[in-house]
């Protein structure tokens, strides 16, 4: 387990809503080692090492203690080590930036850094706001190997070898998010990013997940990520307007401060019920409730006859084993639920909830 301490807010948190400069930090490191967890599941599945290491990027998830995480990063880190030394995968090490400020039952499981929270109540309920501050601590403290960065996410499933989609230091990859519309939202956009630094089509429509991105180059954007995120939740407009995808849009913003453009990639994500075929993407993301009725109609907004909905699993782990959903419905879904089975047959100690 390694551990970064926390940030020194010093004083009133004004200054950081005040101002678009990057966050200076004083930091002090306390560090022991994380978990055999790569080596464990490299035992099991007798992978072989792959690519060079020159195009590799490190992946990192940012996630808390609760049994609703941890049981999605388990999920997430088996089909990482399924994925990592397959041909085509550029897939580094892989750690779990966990932010709850104290070790969890996974360390020895999942490689992890612990980071501290924001300090009680800034998140004003928006867990969410602590994944800028997350990395920001990680990228100040934390030895990595790798000269890229996937930021990916707890309910993120590799469904193919992941390559760097990253083209050169200068042009990370990212996801266009159909919701993210800055040139919708200009009166509030532009609180946050002035005329004067340029058009709107300067904010990627993205969020920080998912994103190959040079190490160097976030080291520069978090910071501001930070600092972007805590003003647009200070702020009762923007908060209202932006809502769960608050933090999305900071990213969009400071990395638009800092000139950087990314590669839109609809090849990297897929989010059923929407999508409907794997196809040729990377990564399945079920954010999203999947409810159909035994006709295999979408029921969205109303629960269905089958359903599958991470949120059913709030206090702890979906069952081993679930029911594949009735004919008819999309290729996606069958994927989806079918992926989740694999893992949670493998993953030994299923089922437990992780609070100890």
């Amino acid at each position: 387990m390694k551990r970064a301490s926390p940030l020194l807010l010093v004083l009133g948190f004004g200054f950081i809503f005040a101002s678009h400069n990057i966050l200076r930090m004083v930091m002090r490191s306390r560090s022991s080692d994380s978990g055999n967890g790569d080596a464990r599941w490299s035992e099991m599945f007798n992978l072989q090492s792959g690519t060079a290491a020159g195009s590799k990027f490190h992946v990192a998830l940012t996630a808390t203690d609760v049994p609703y995480s941890q049981w999605q990063c388990r999920i997430m880190y088996y089909w990482y080590m399924r994925m990592k030394y397959m041909p085509g995968s550029d897939l580094g090490e892989f750690t779990r930036i966990l932010h709850s400020g104290k070790p969890d039952n996974l360390m020895d499981e999942i490689p992890t850094f612990v980071v501290d929270p924001l300090p009680q109540g800034l998140d004003r309920g928006y867990v969410v706001l602590n994944r800028p501050w997350a990395f920001v601590q990680w990228l100040e403290t934390a030895s990595i190997n790798e000269e890229y960065i996937l930021m990916a996410e707890p309910d993120h499933i590799l469904v193919r070898p992941l390559p760097n989609l990253a083209q050169g230091k200068t042009h990370p990859a990212g996801f266009p998010f159909f919701y993210i519309k800055p040139e919708e939202k200009e009166k509030i956009v532009r609180k946050f990013y002035p005329k004067e630094n340029g058009p709107l089509t300067n904010v990627d429509p993205i969020g920080n997940s998912p994103v190959i991105i040079d190490k160097v180059l976030l080291r520069q954007i978090a910071p501001t990520w930070m600092n972007i995120s805590l003003r647009m939740k200070d702020d009762h407009e923007t908060d209202k307007a932006f809502g769960w995808v608050l933090e999305m849009y900071a990213y969009a913003v400071a990395s638009a401060l800092h000139g950087v453009k990314h590669v839109l990639r609809k090849d990297f994500m897929l989010q059923p019920p929407w999508d409907l075929e794997v196809g040729d993407k990377f990564i399945i993301h079920y954010t999203y409730g999947c409810d159909y009725n035994m006709k295999g109609e979408l029921t969205y907004g109303k629960i269905g006859d089958w359903r599958f909905d991470k949120r059913s699993y709030l206090d702890g782990p979906p069952p081993r084993n679930l029911s594949l959903p009735p004919p008819g419905v999309p290729e996606s879904v069958i994927q989806l639920v079918t992926l989740v089975n694999e893992a949670t047959a493998n993953i030994p100690g299923w089922g437990l909830v992780n609070n100890v």
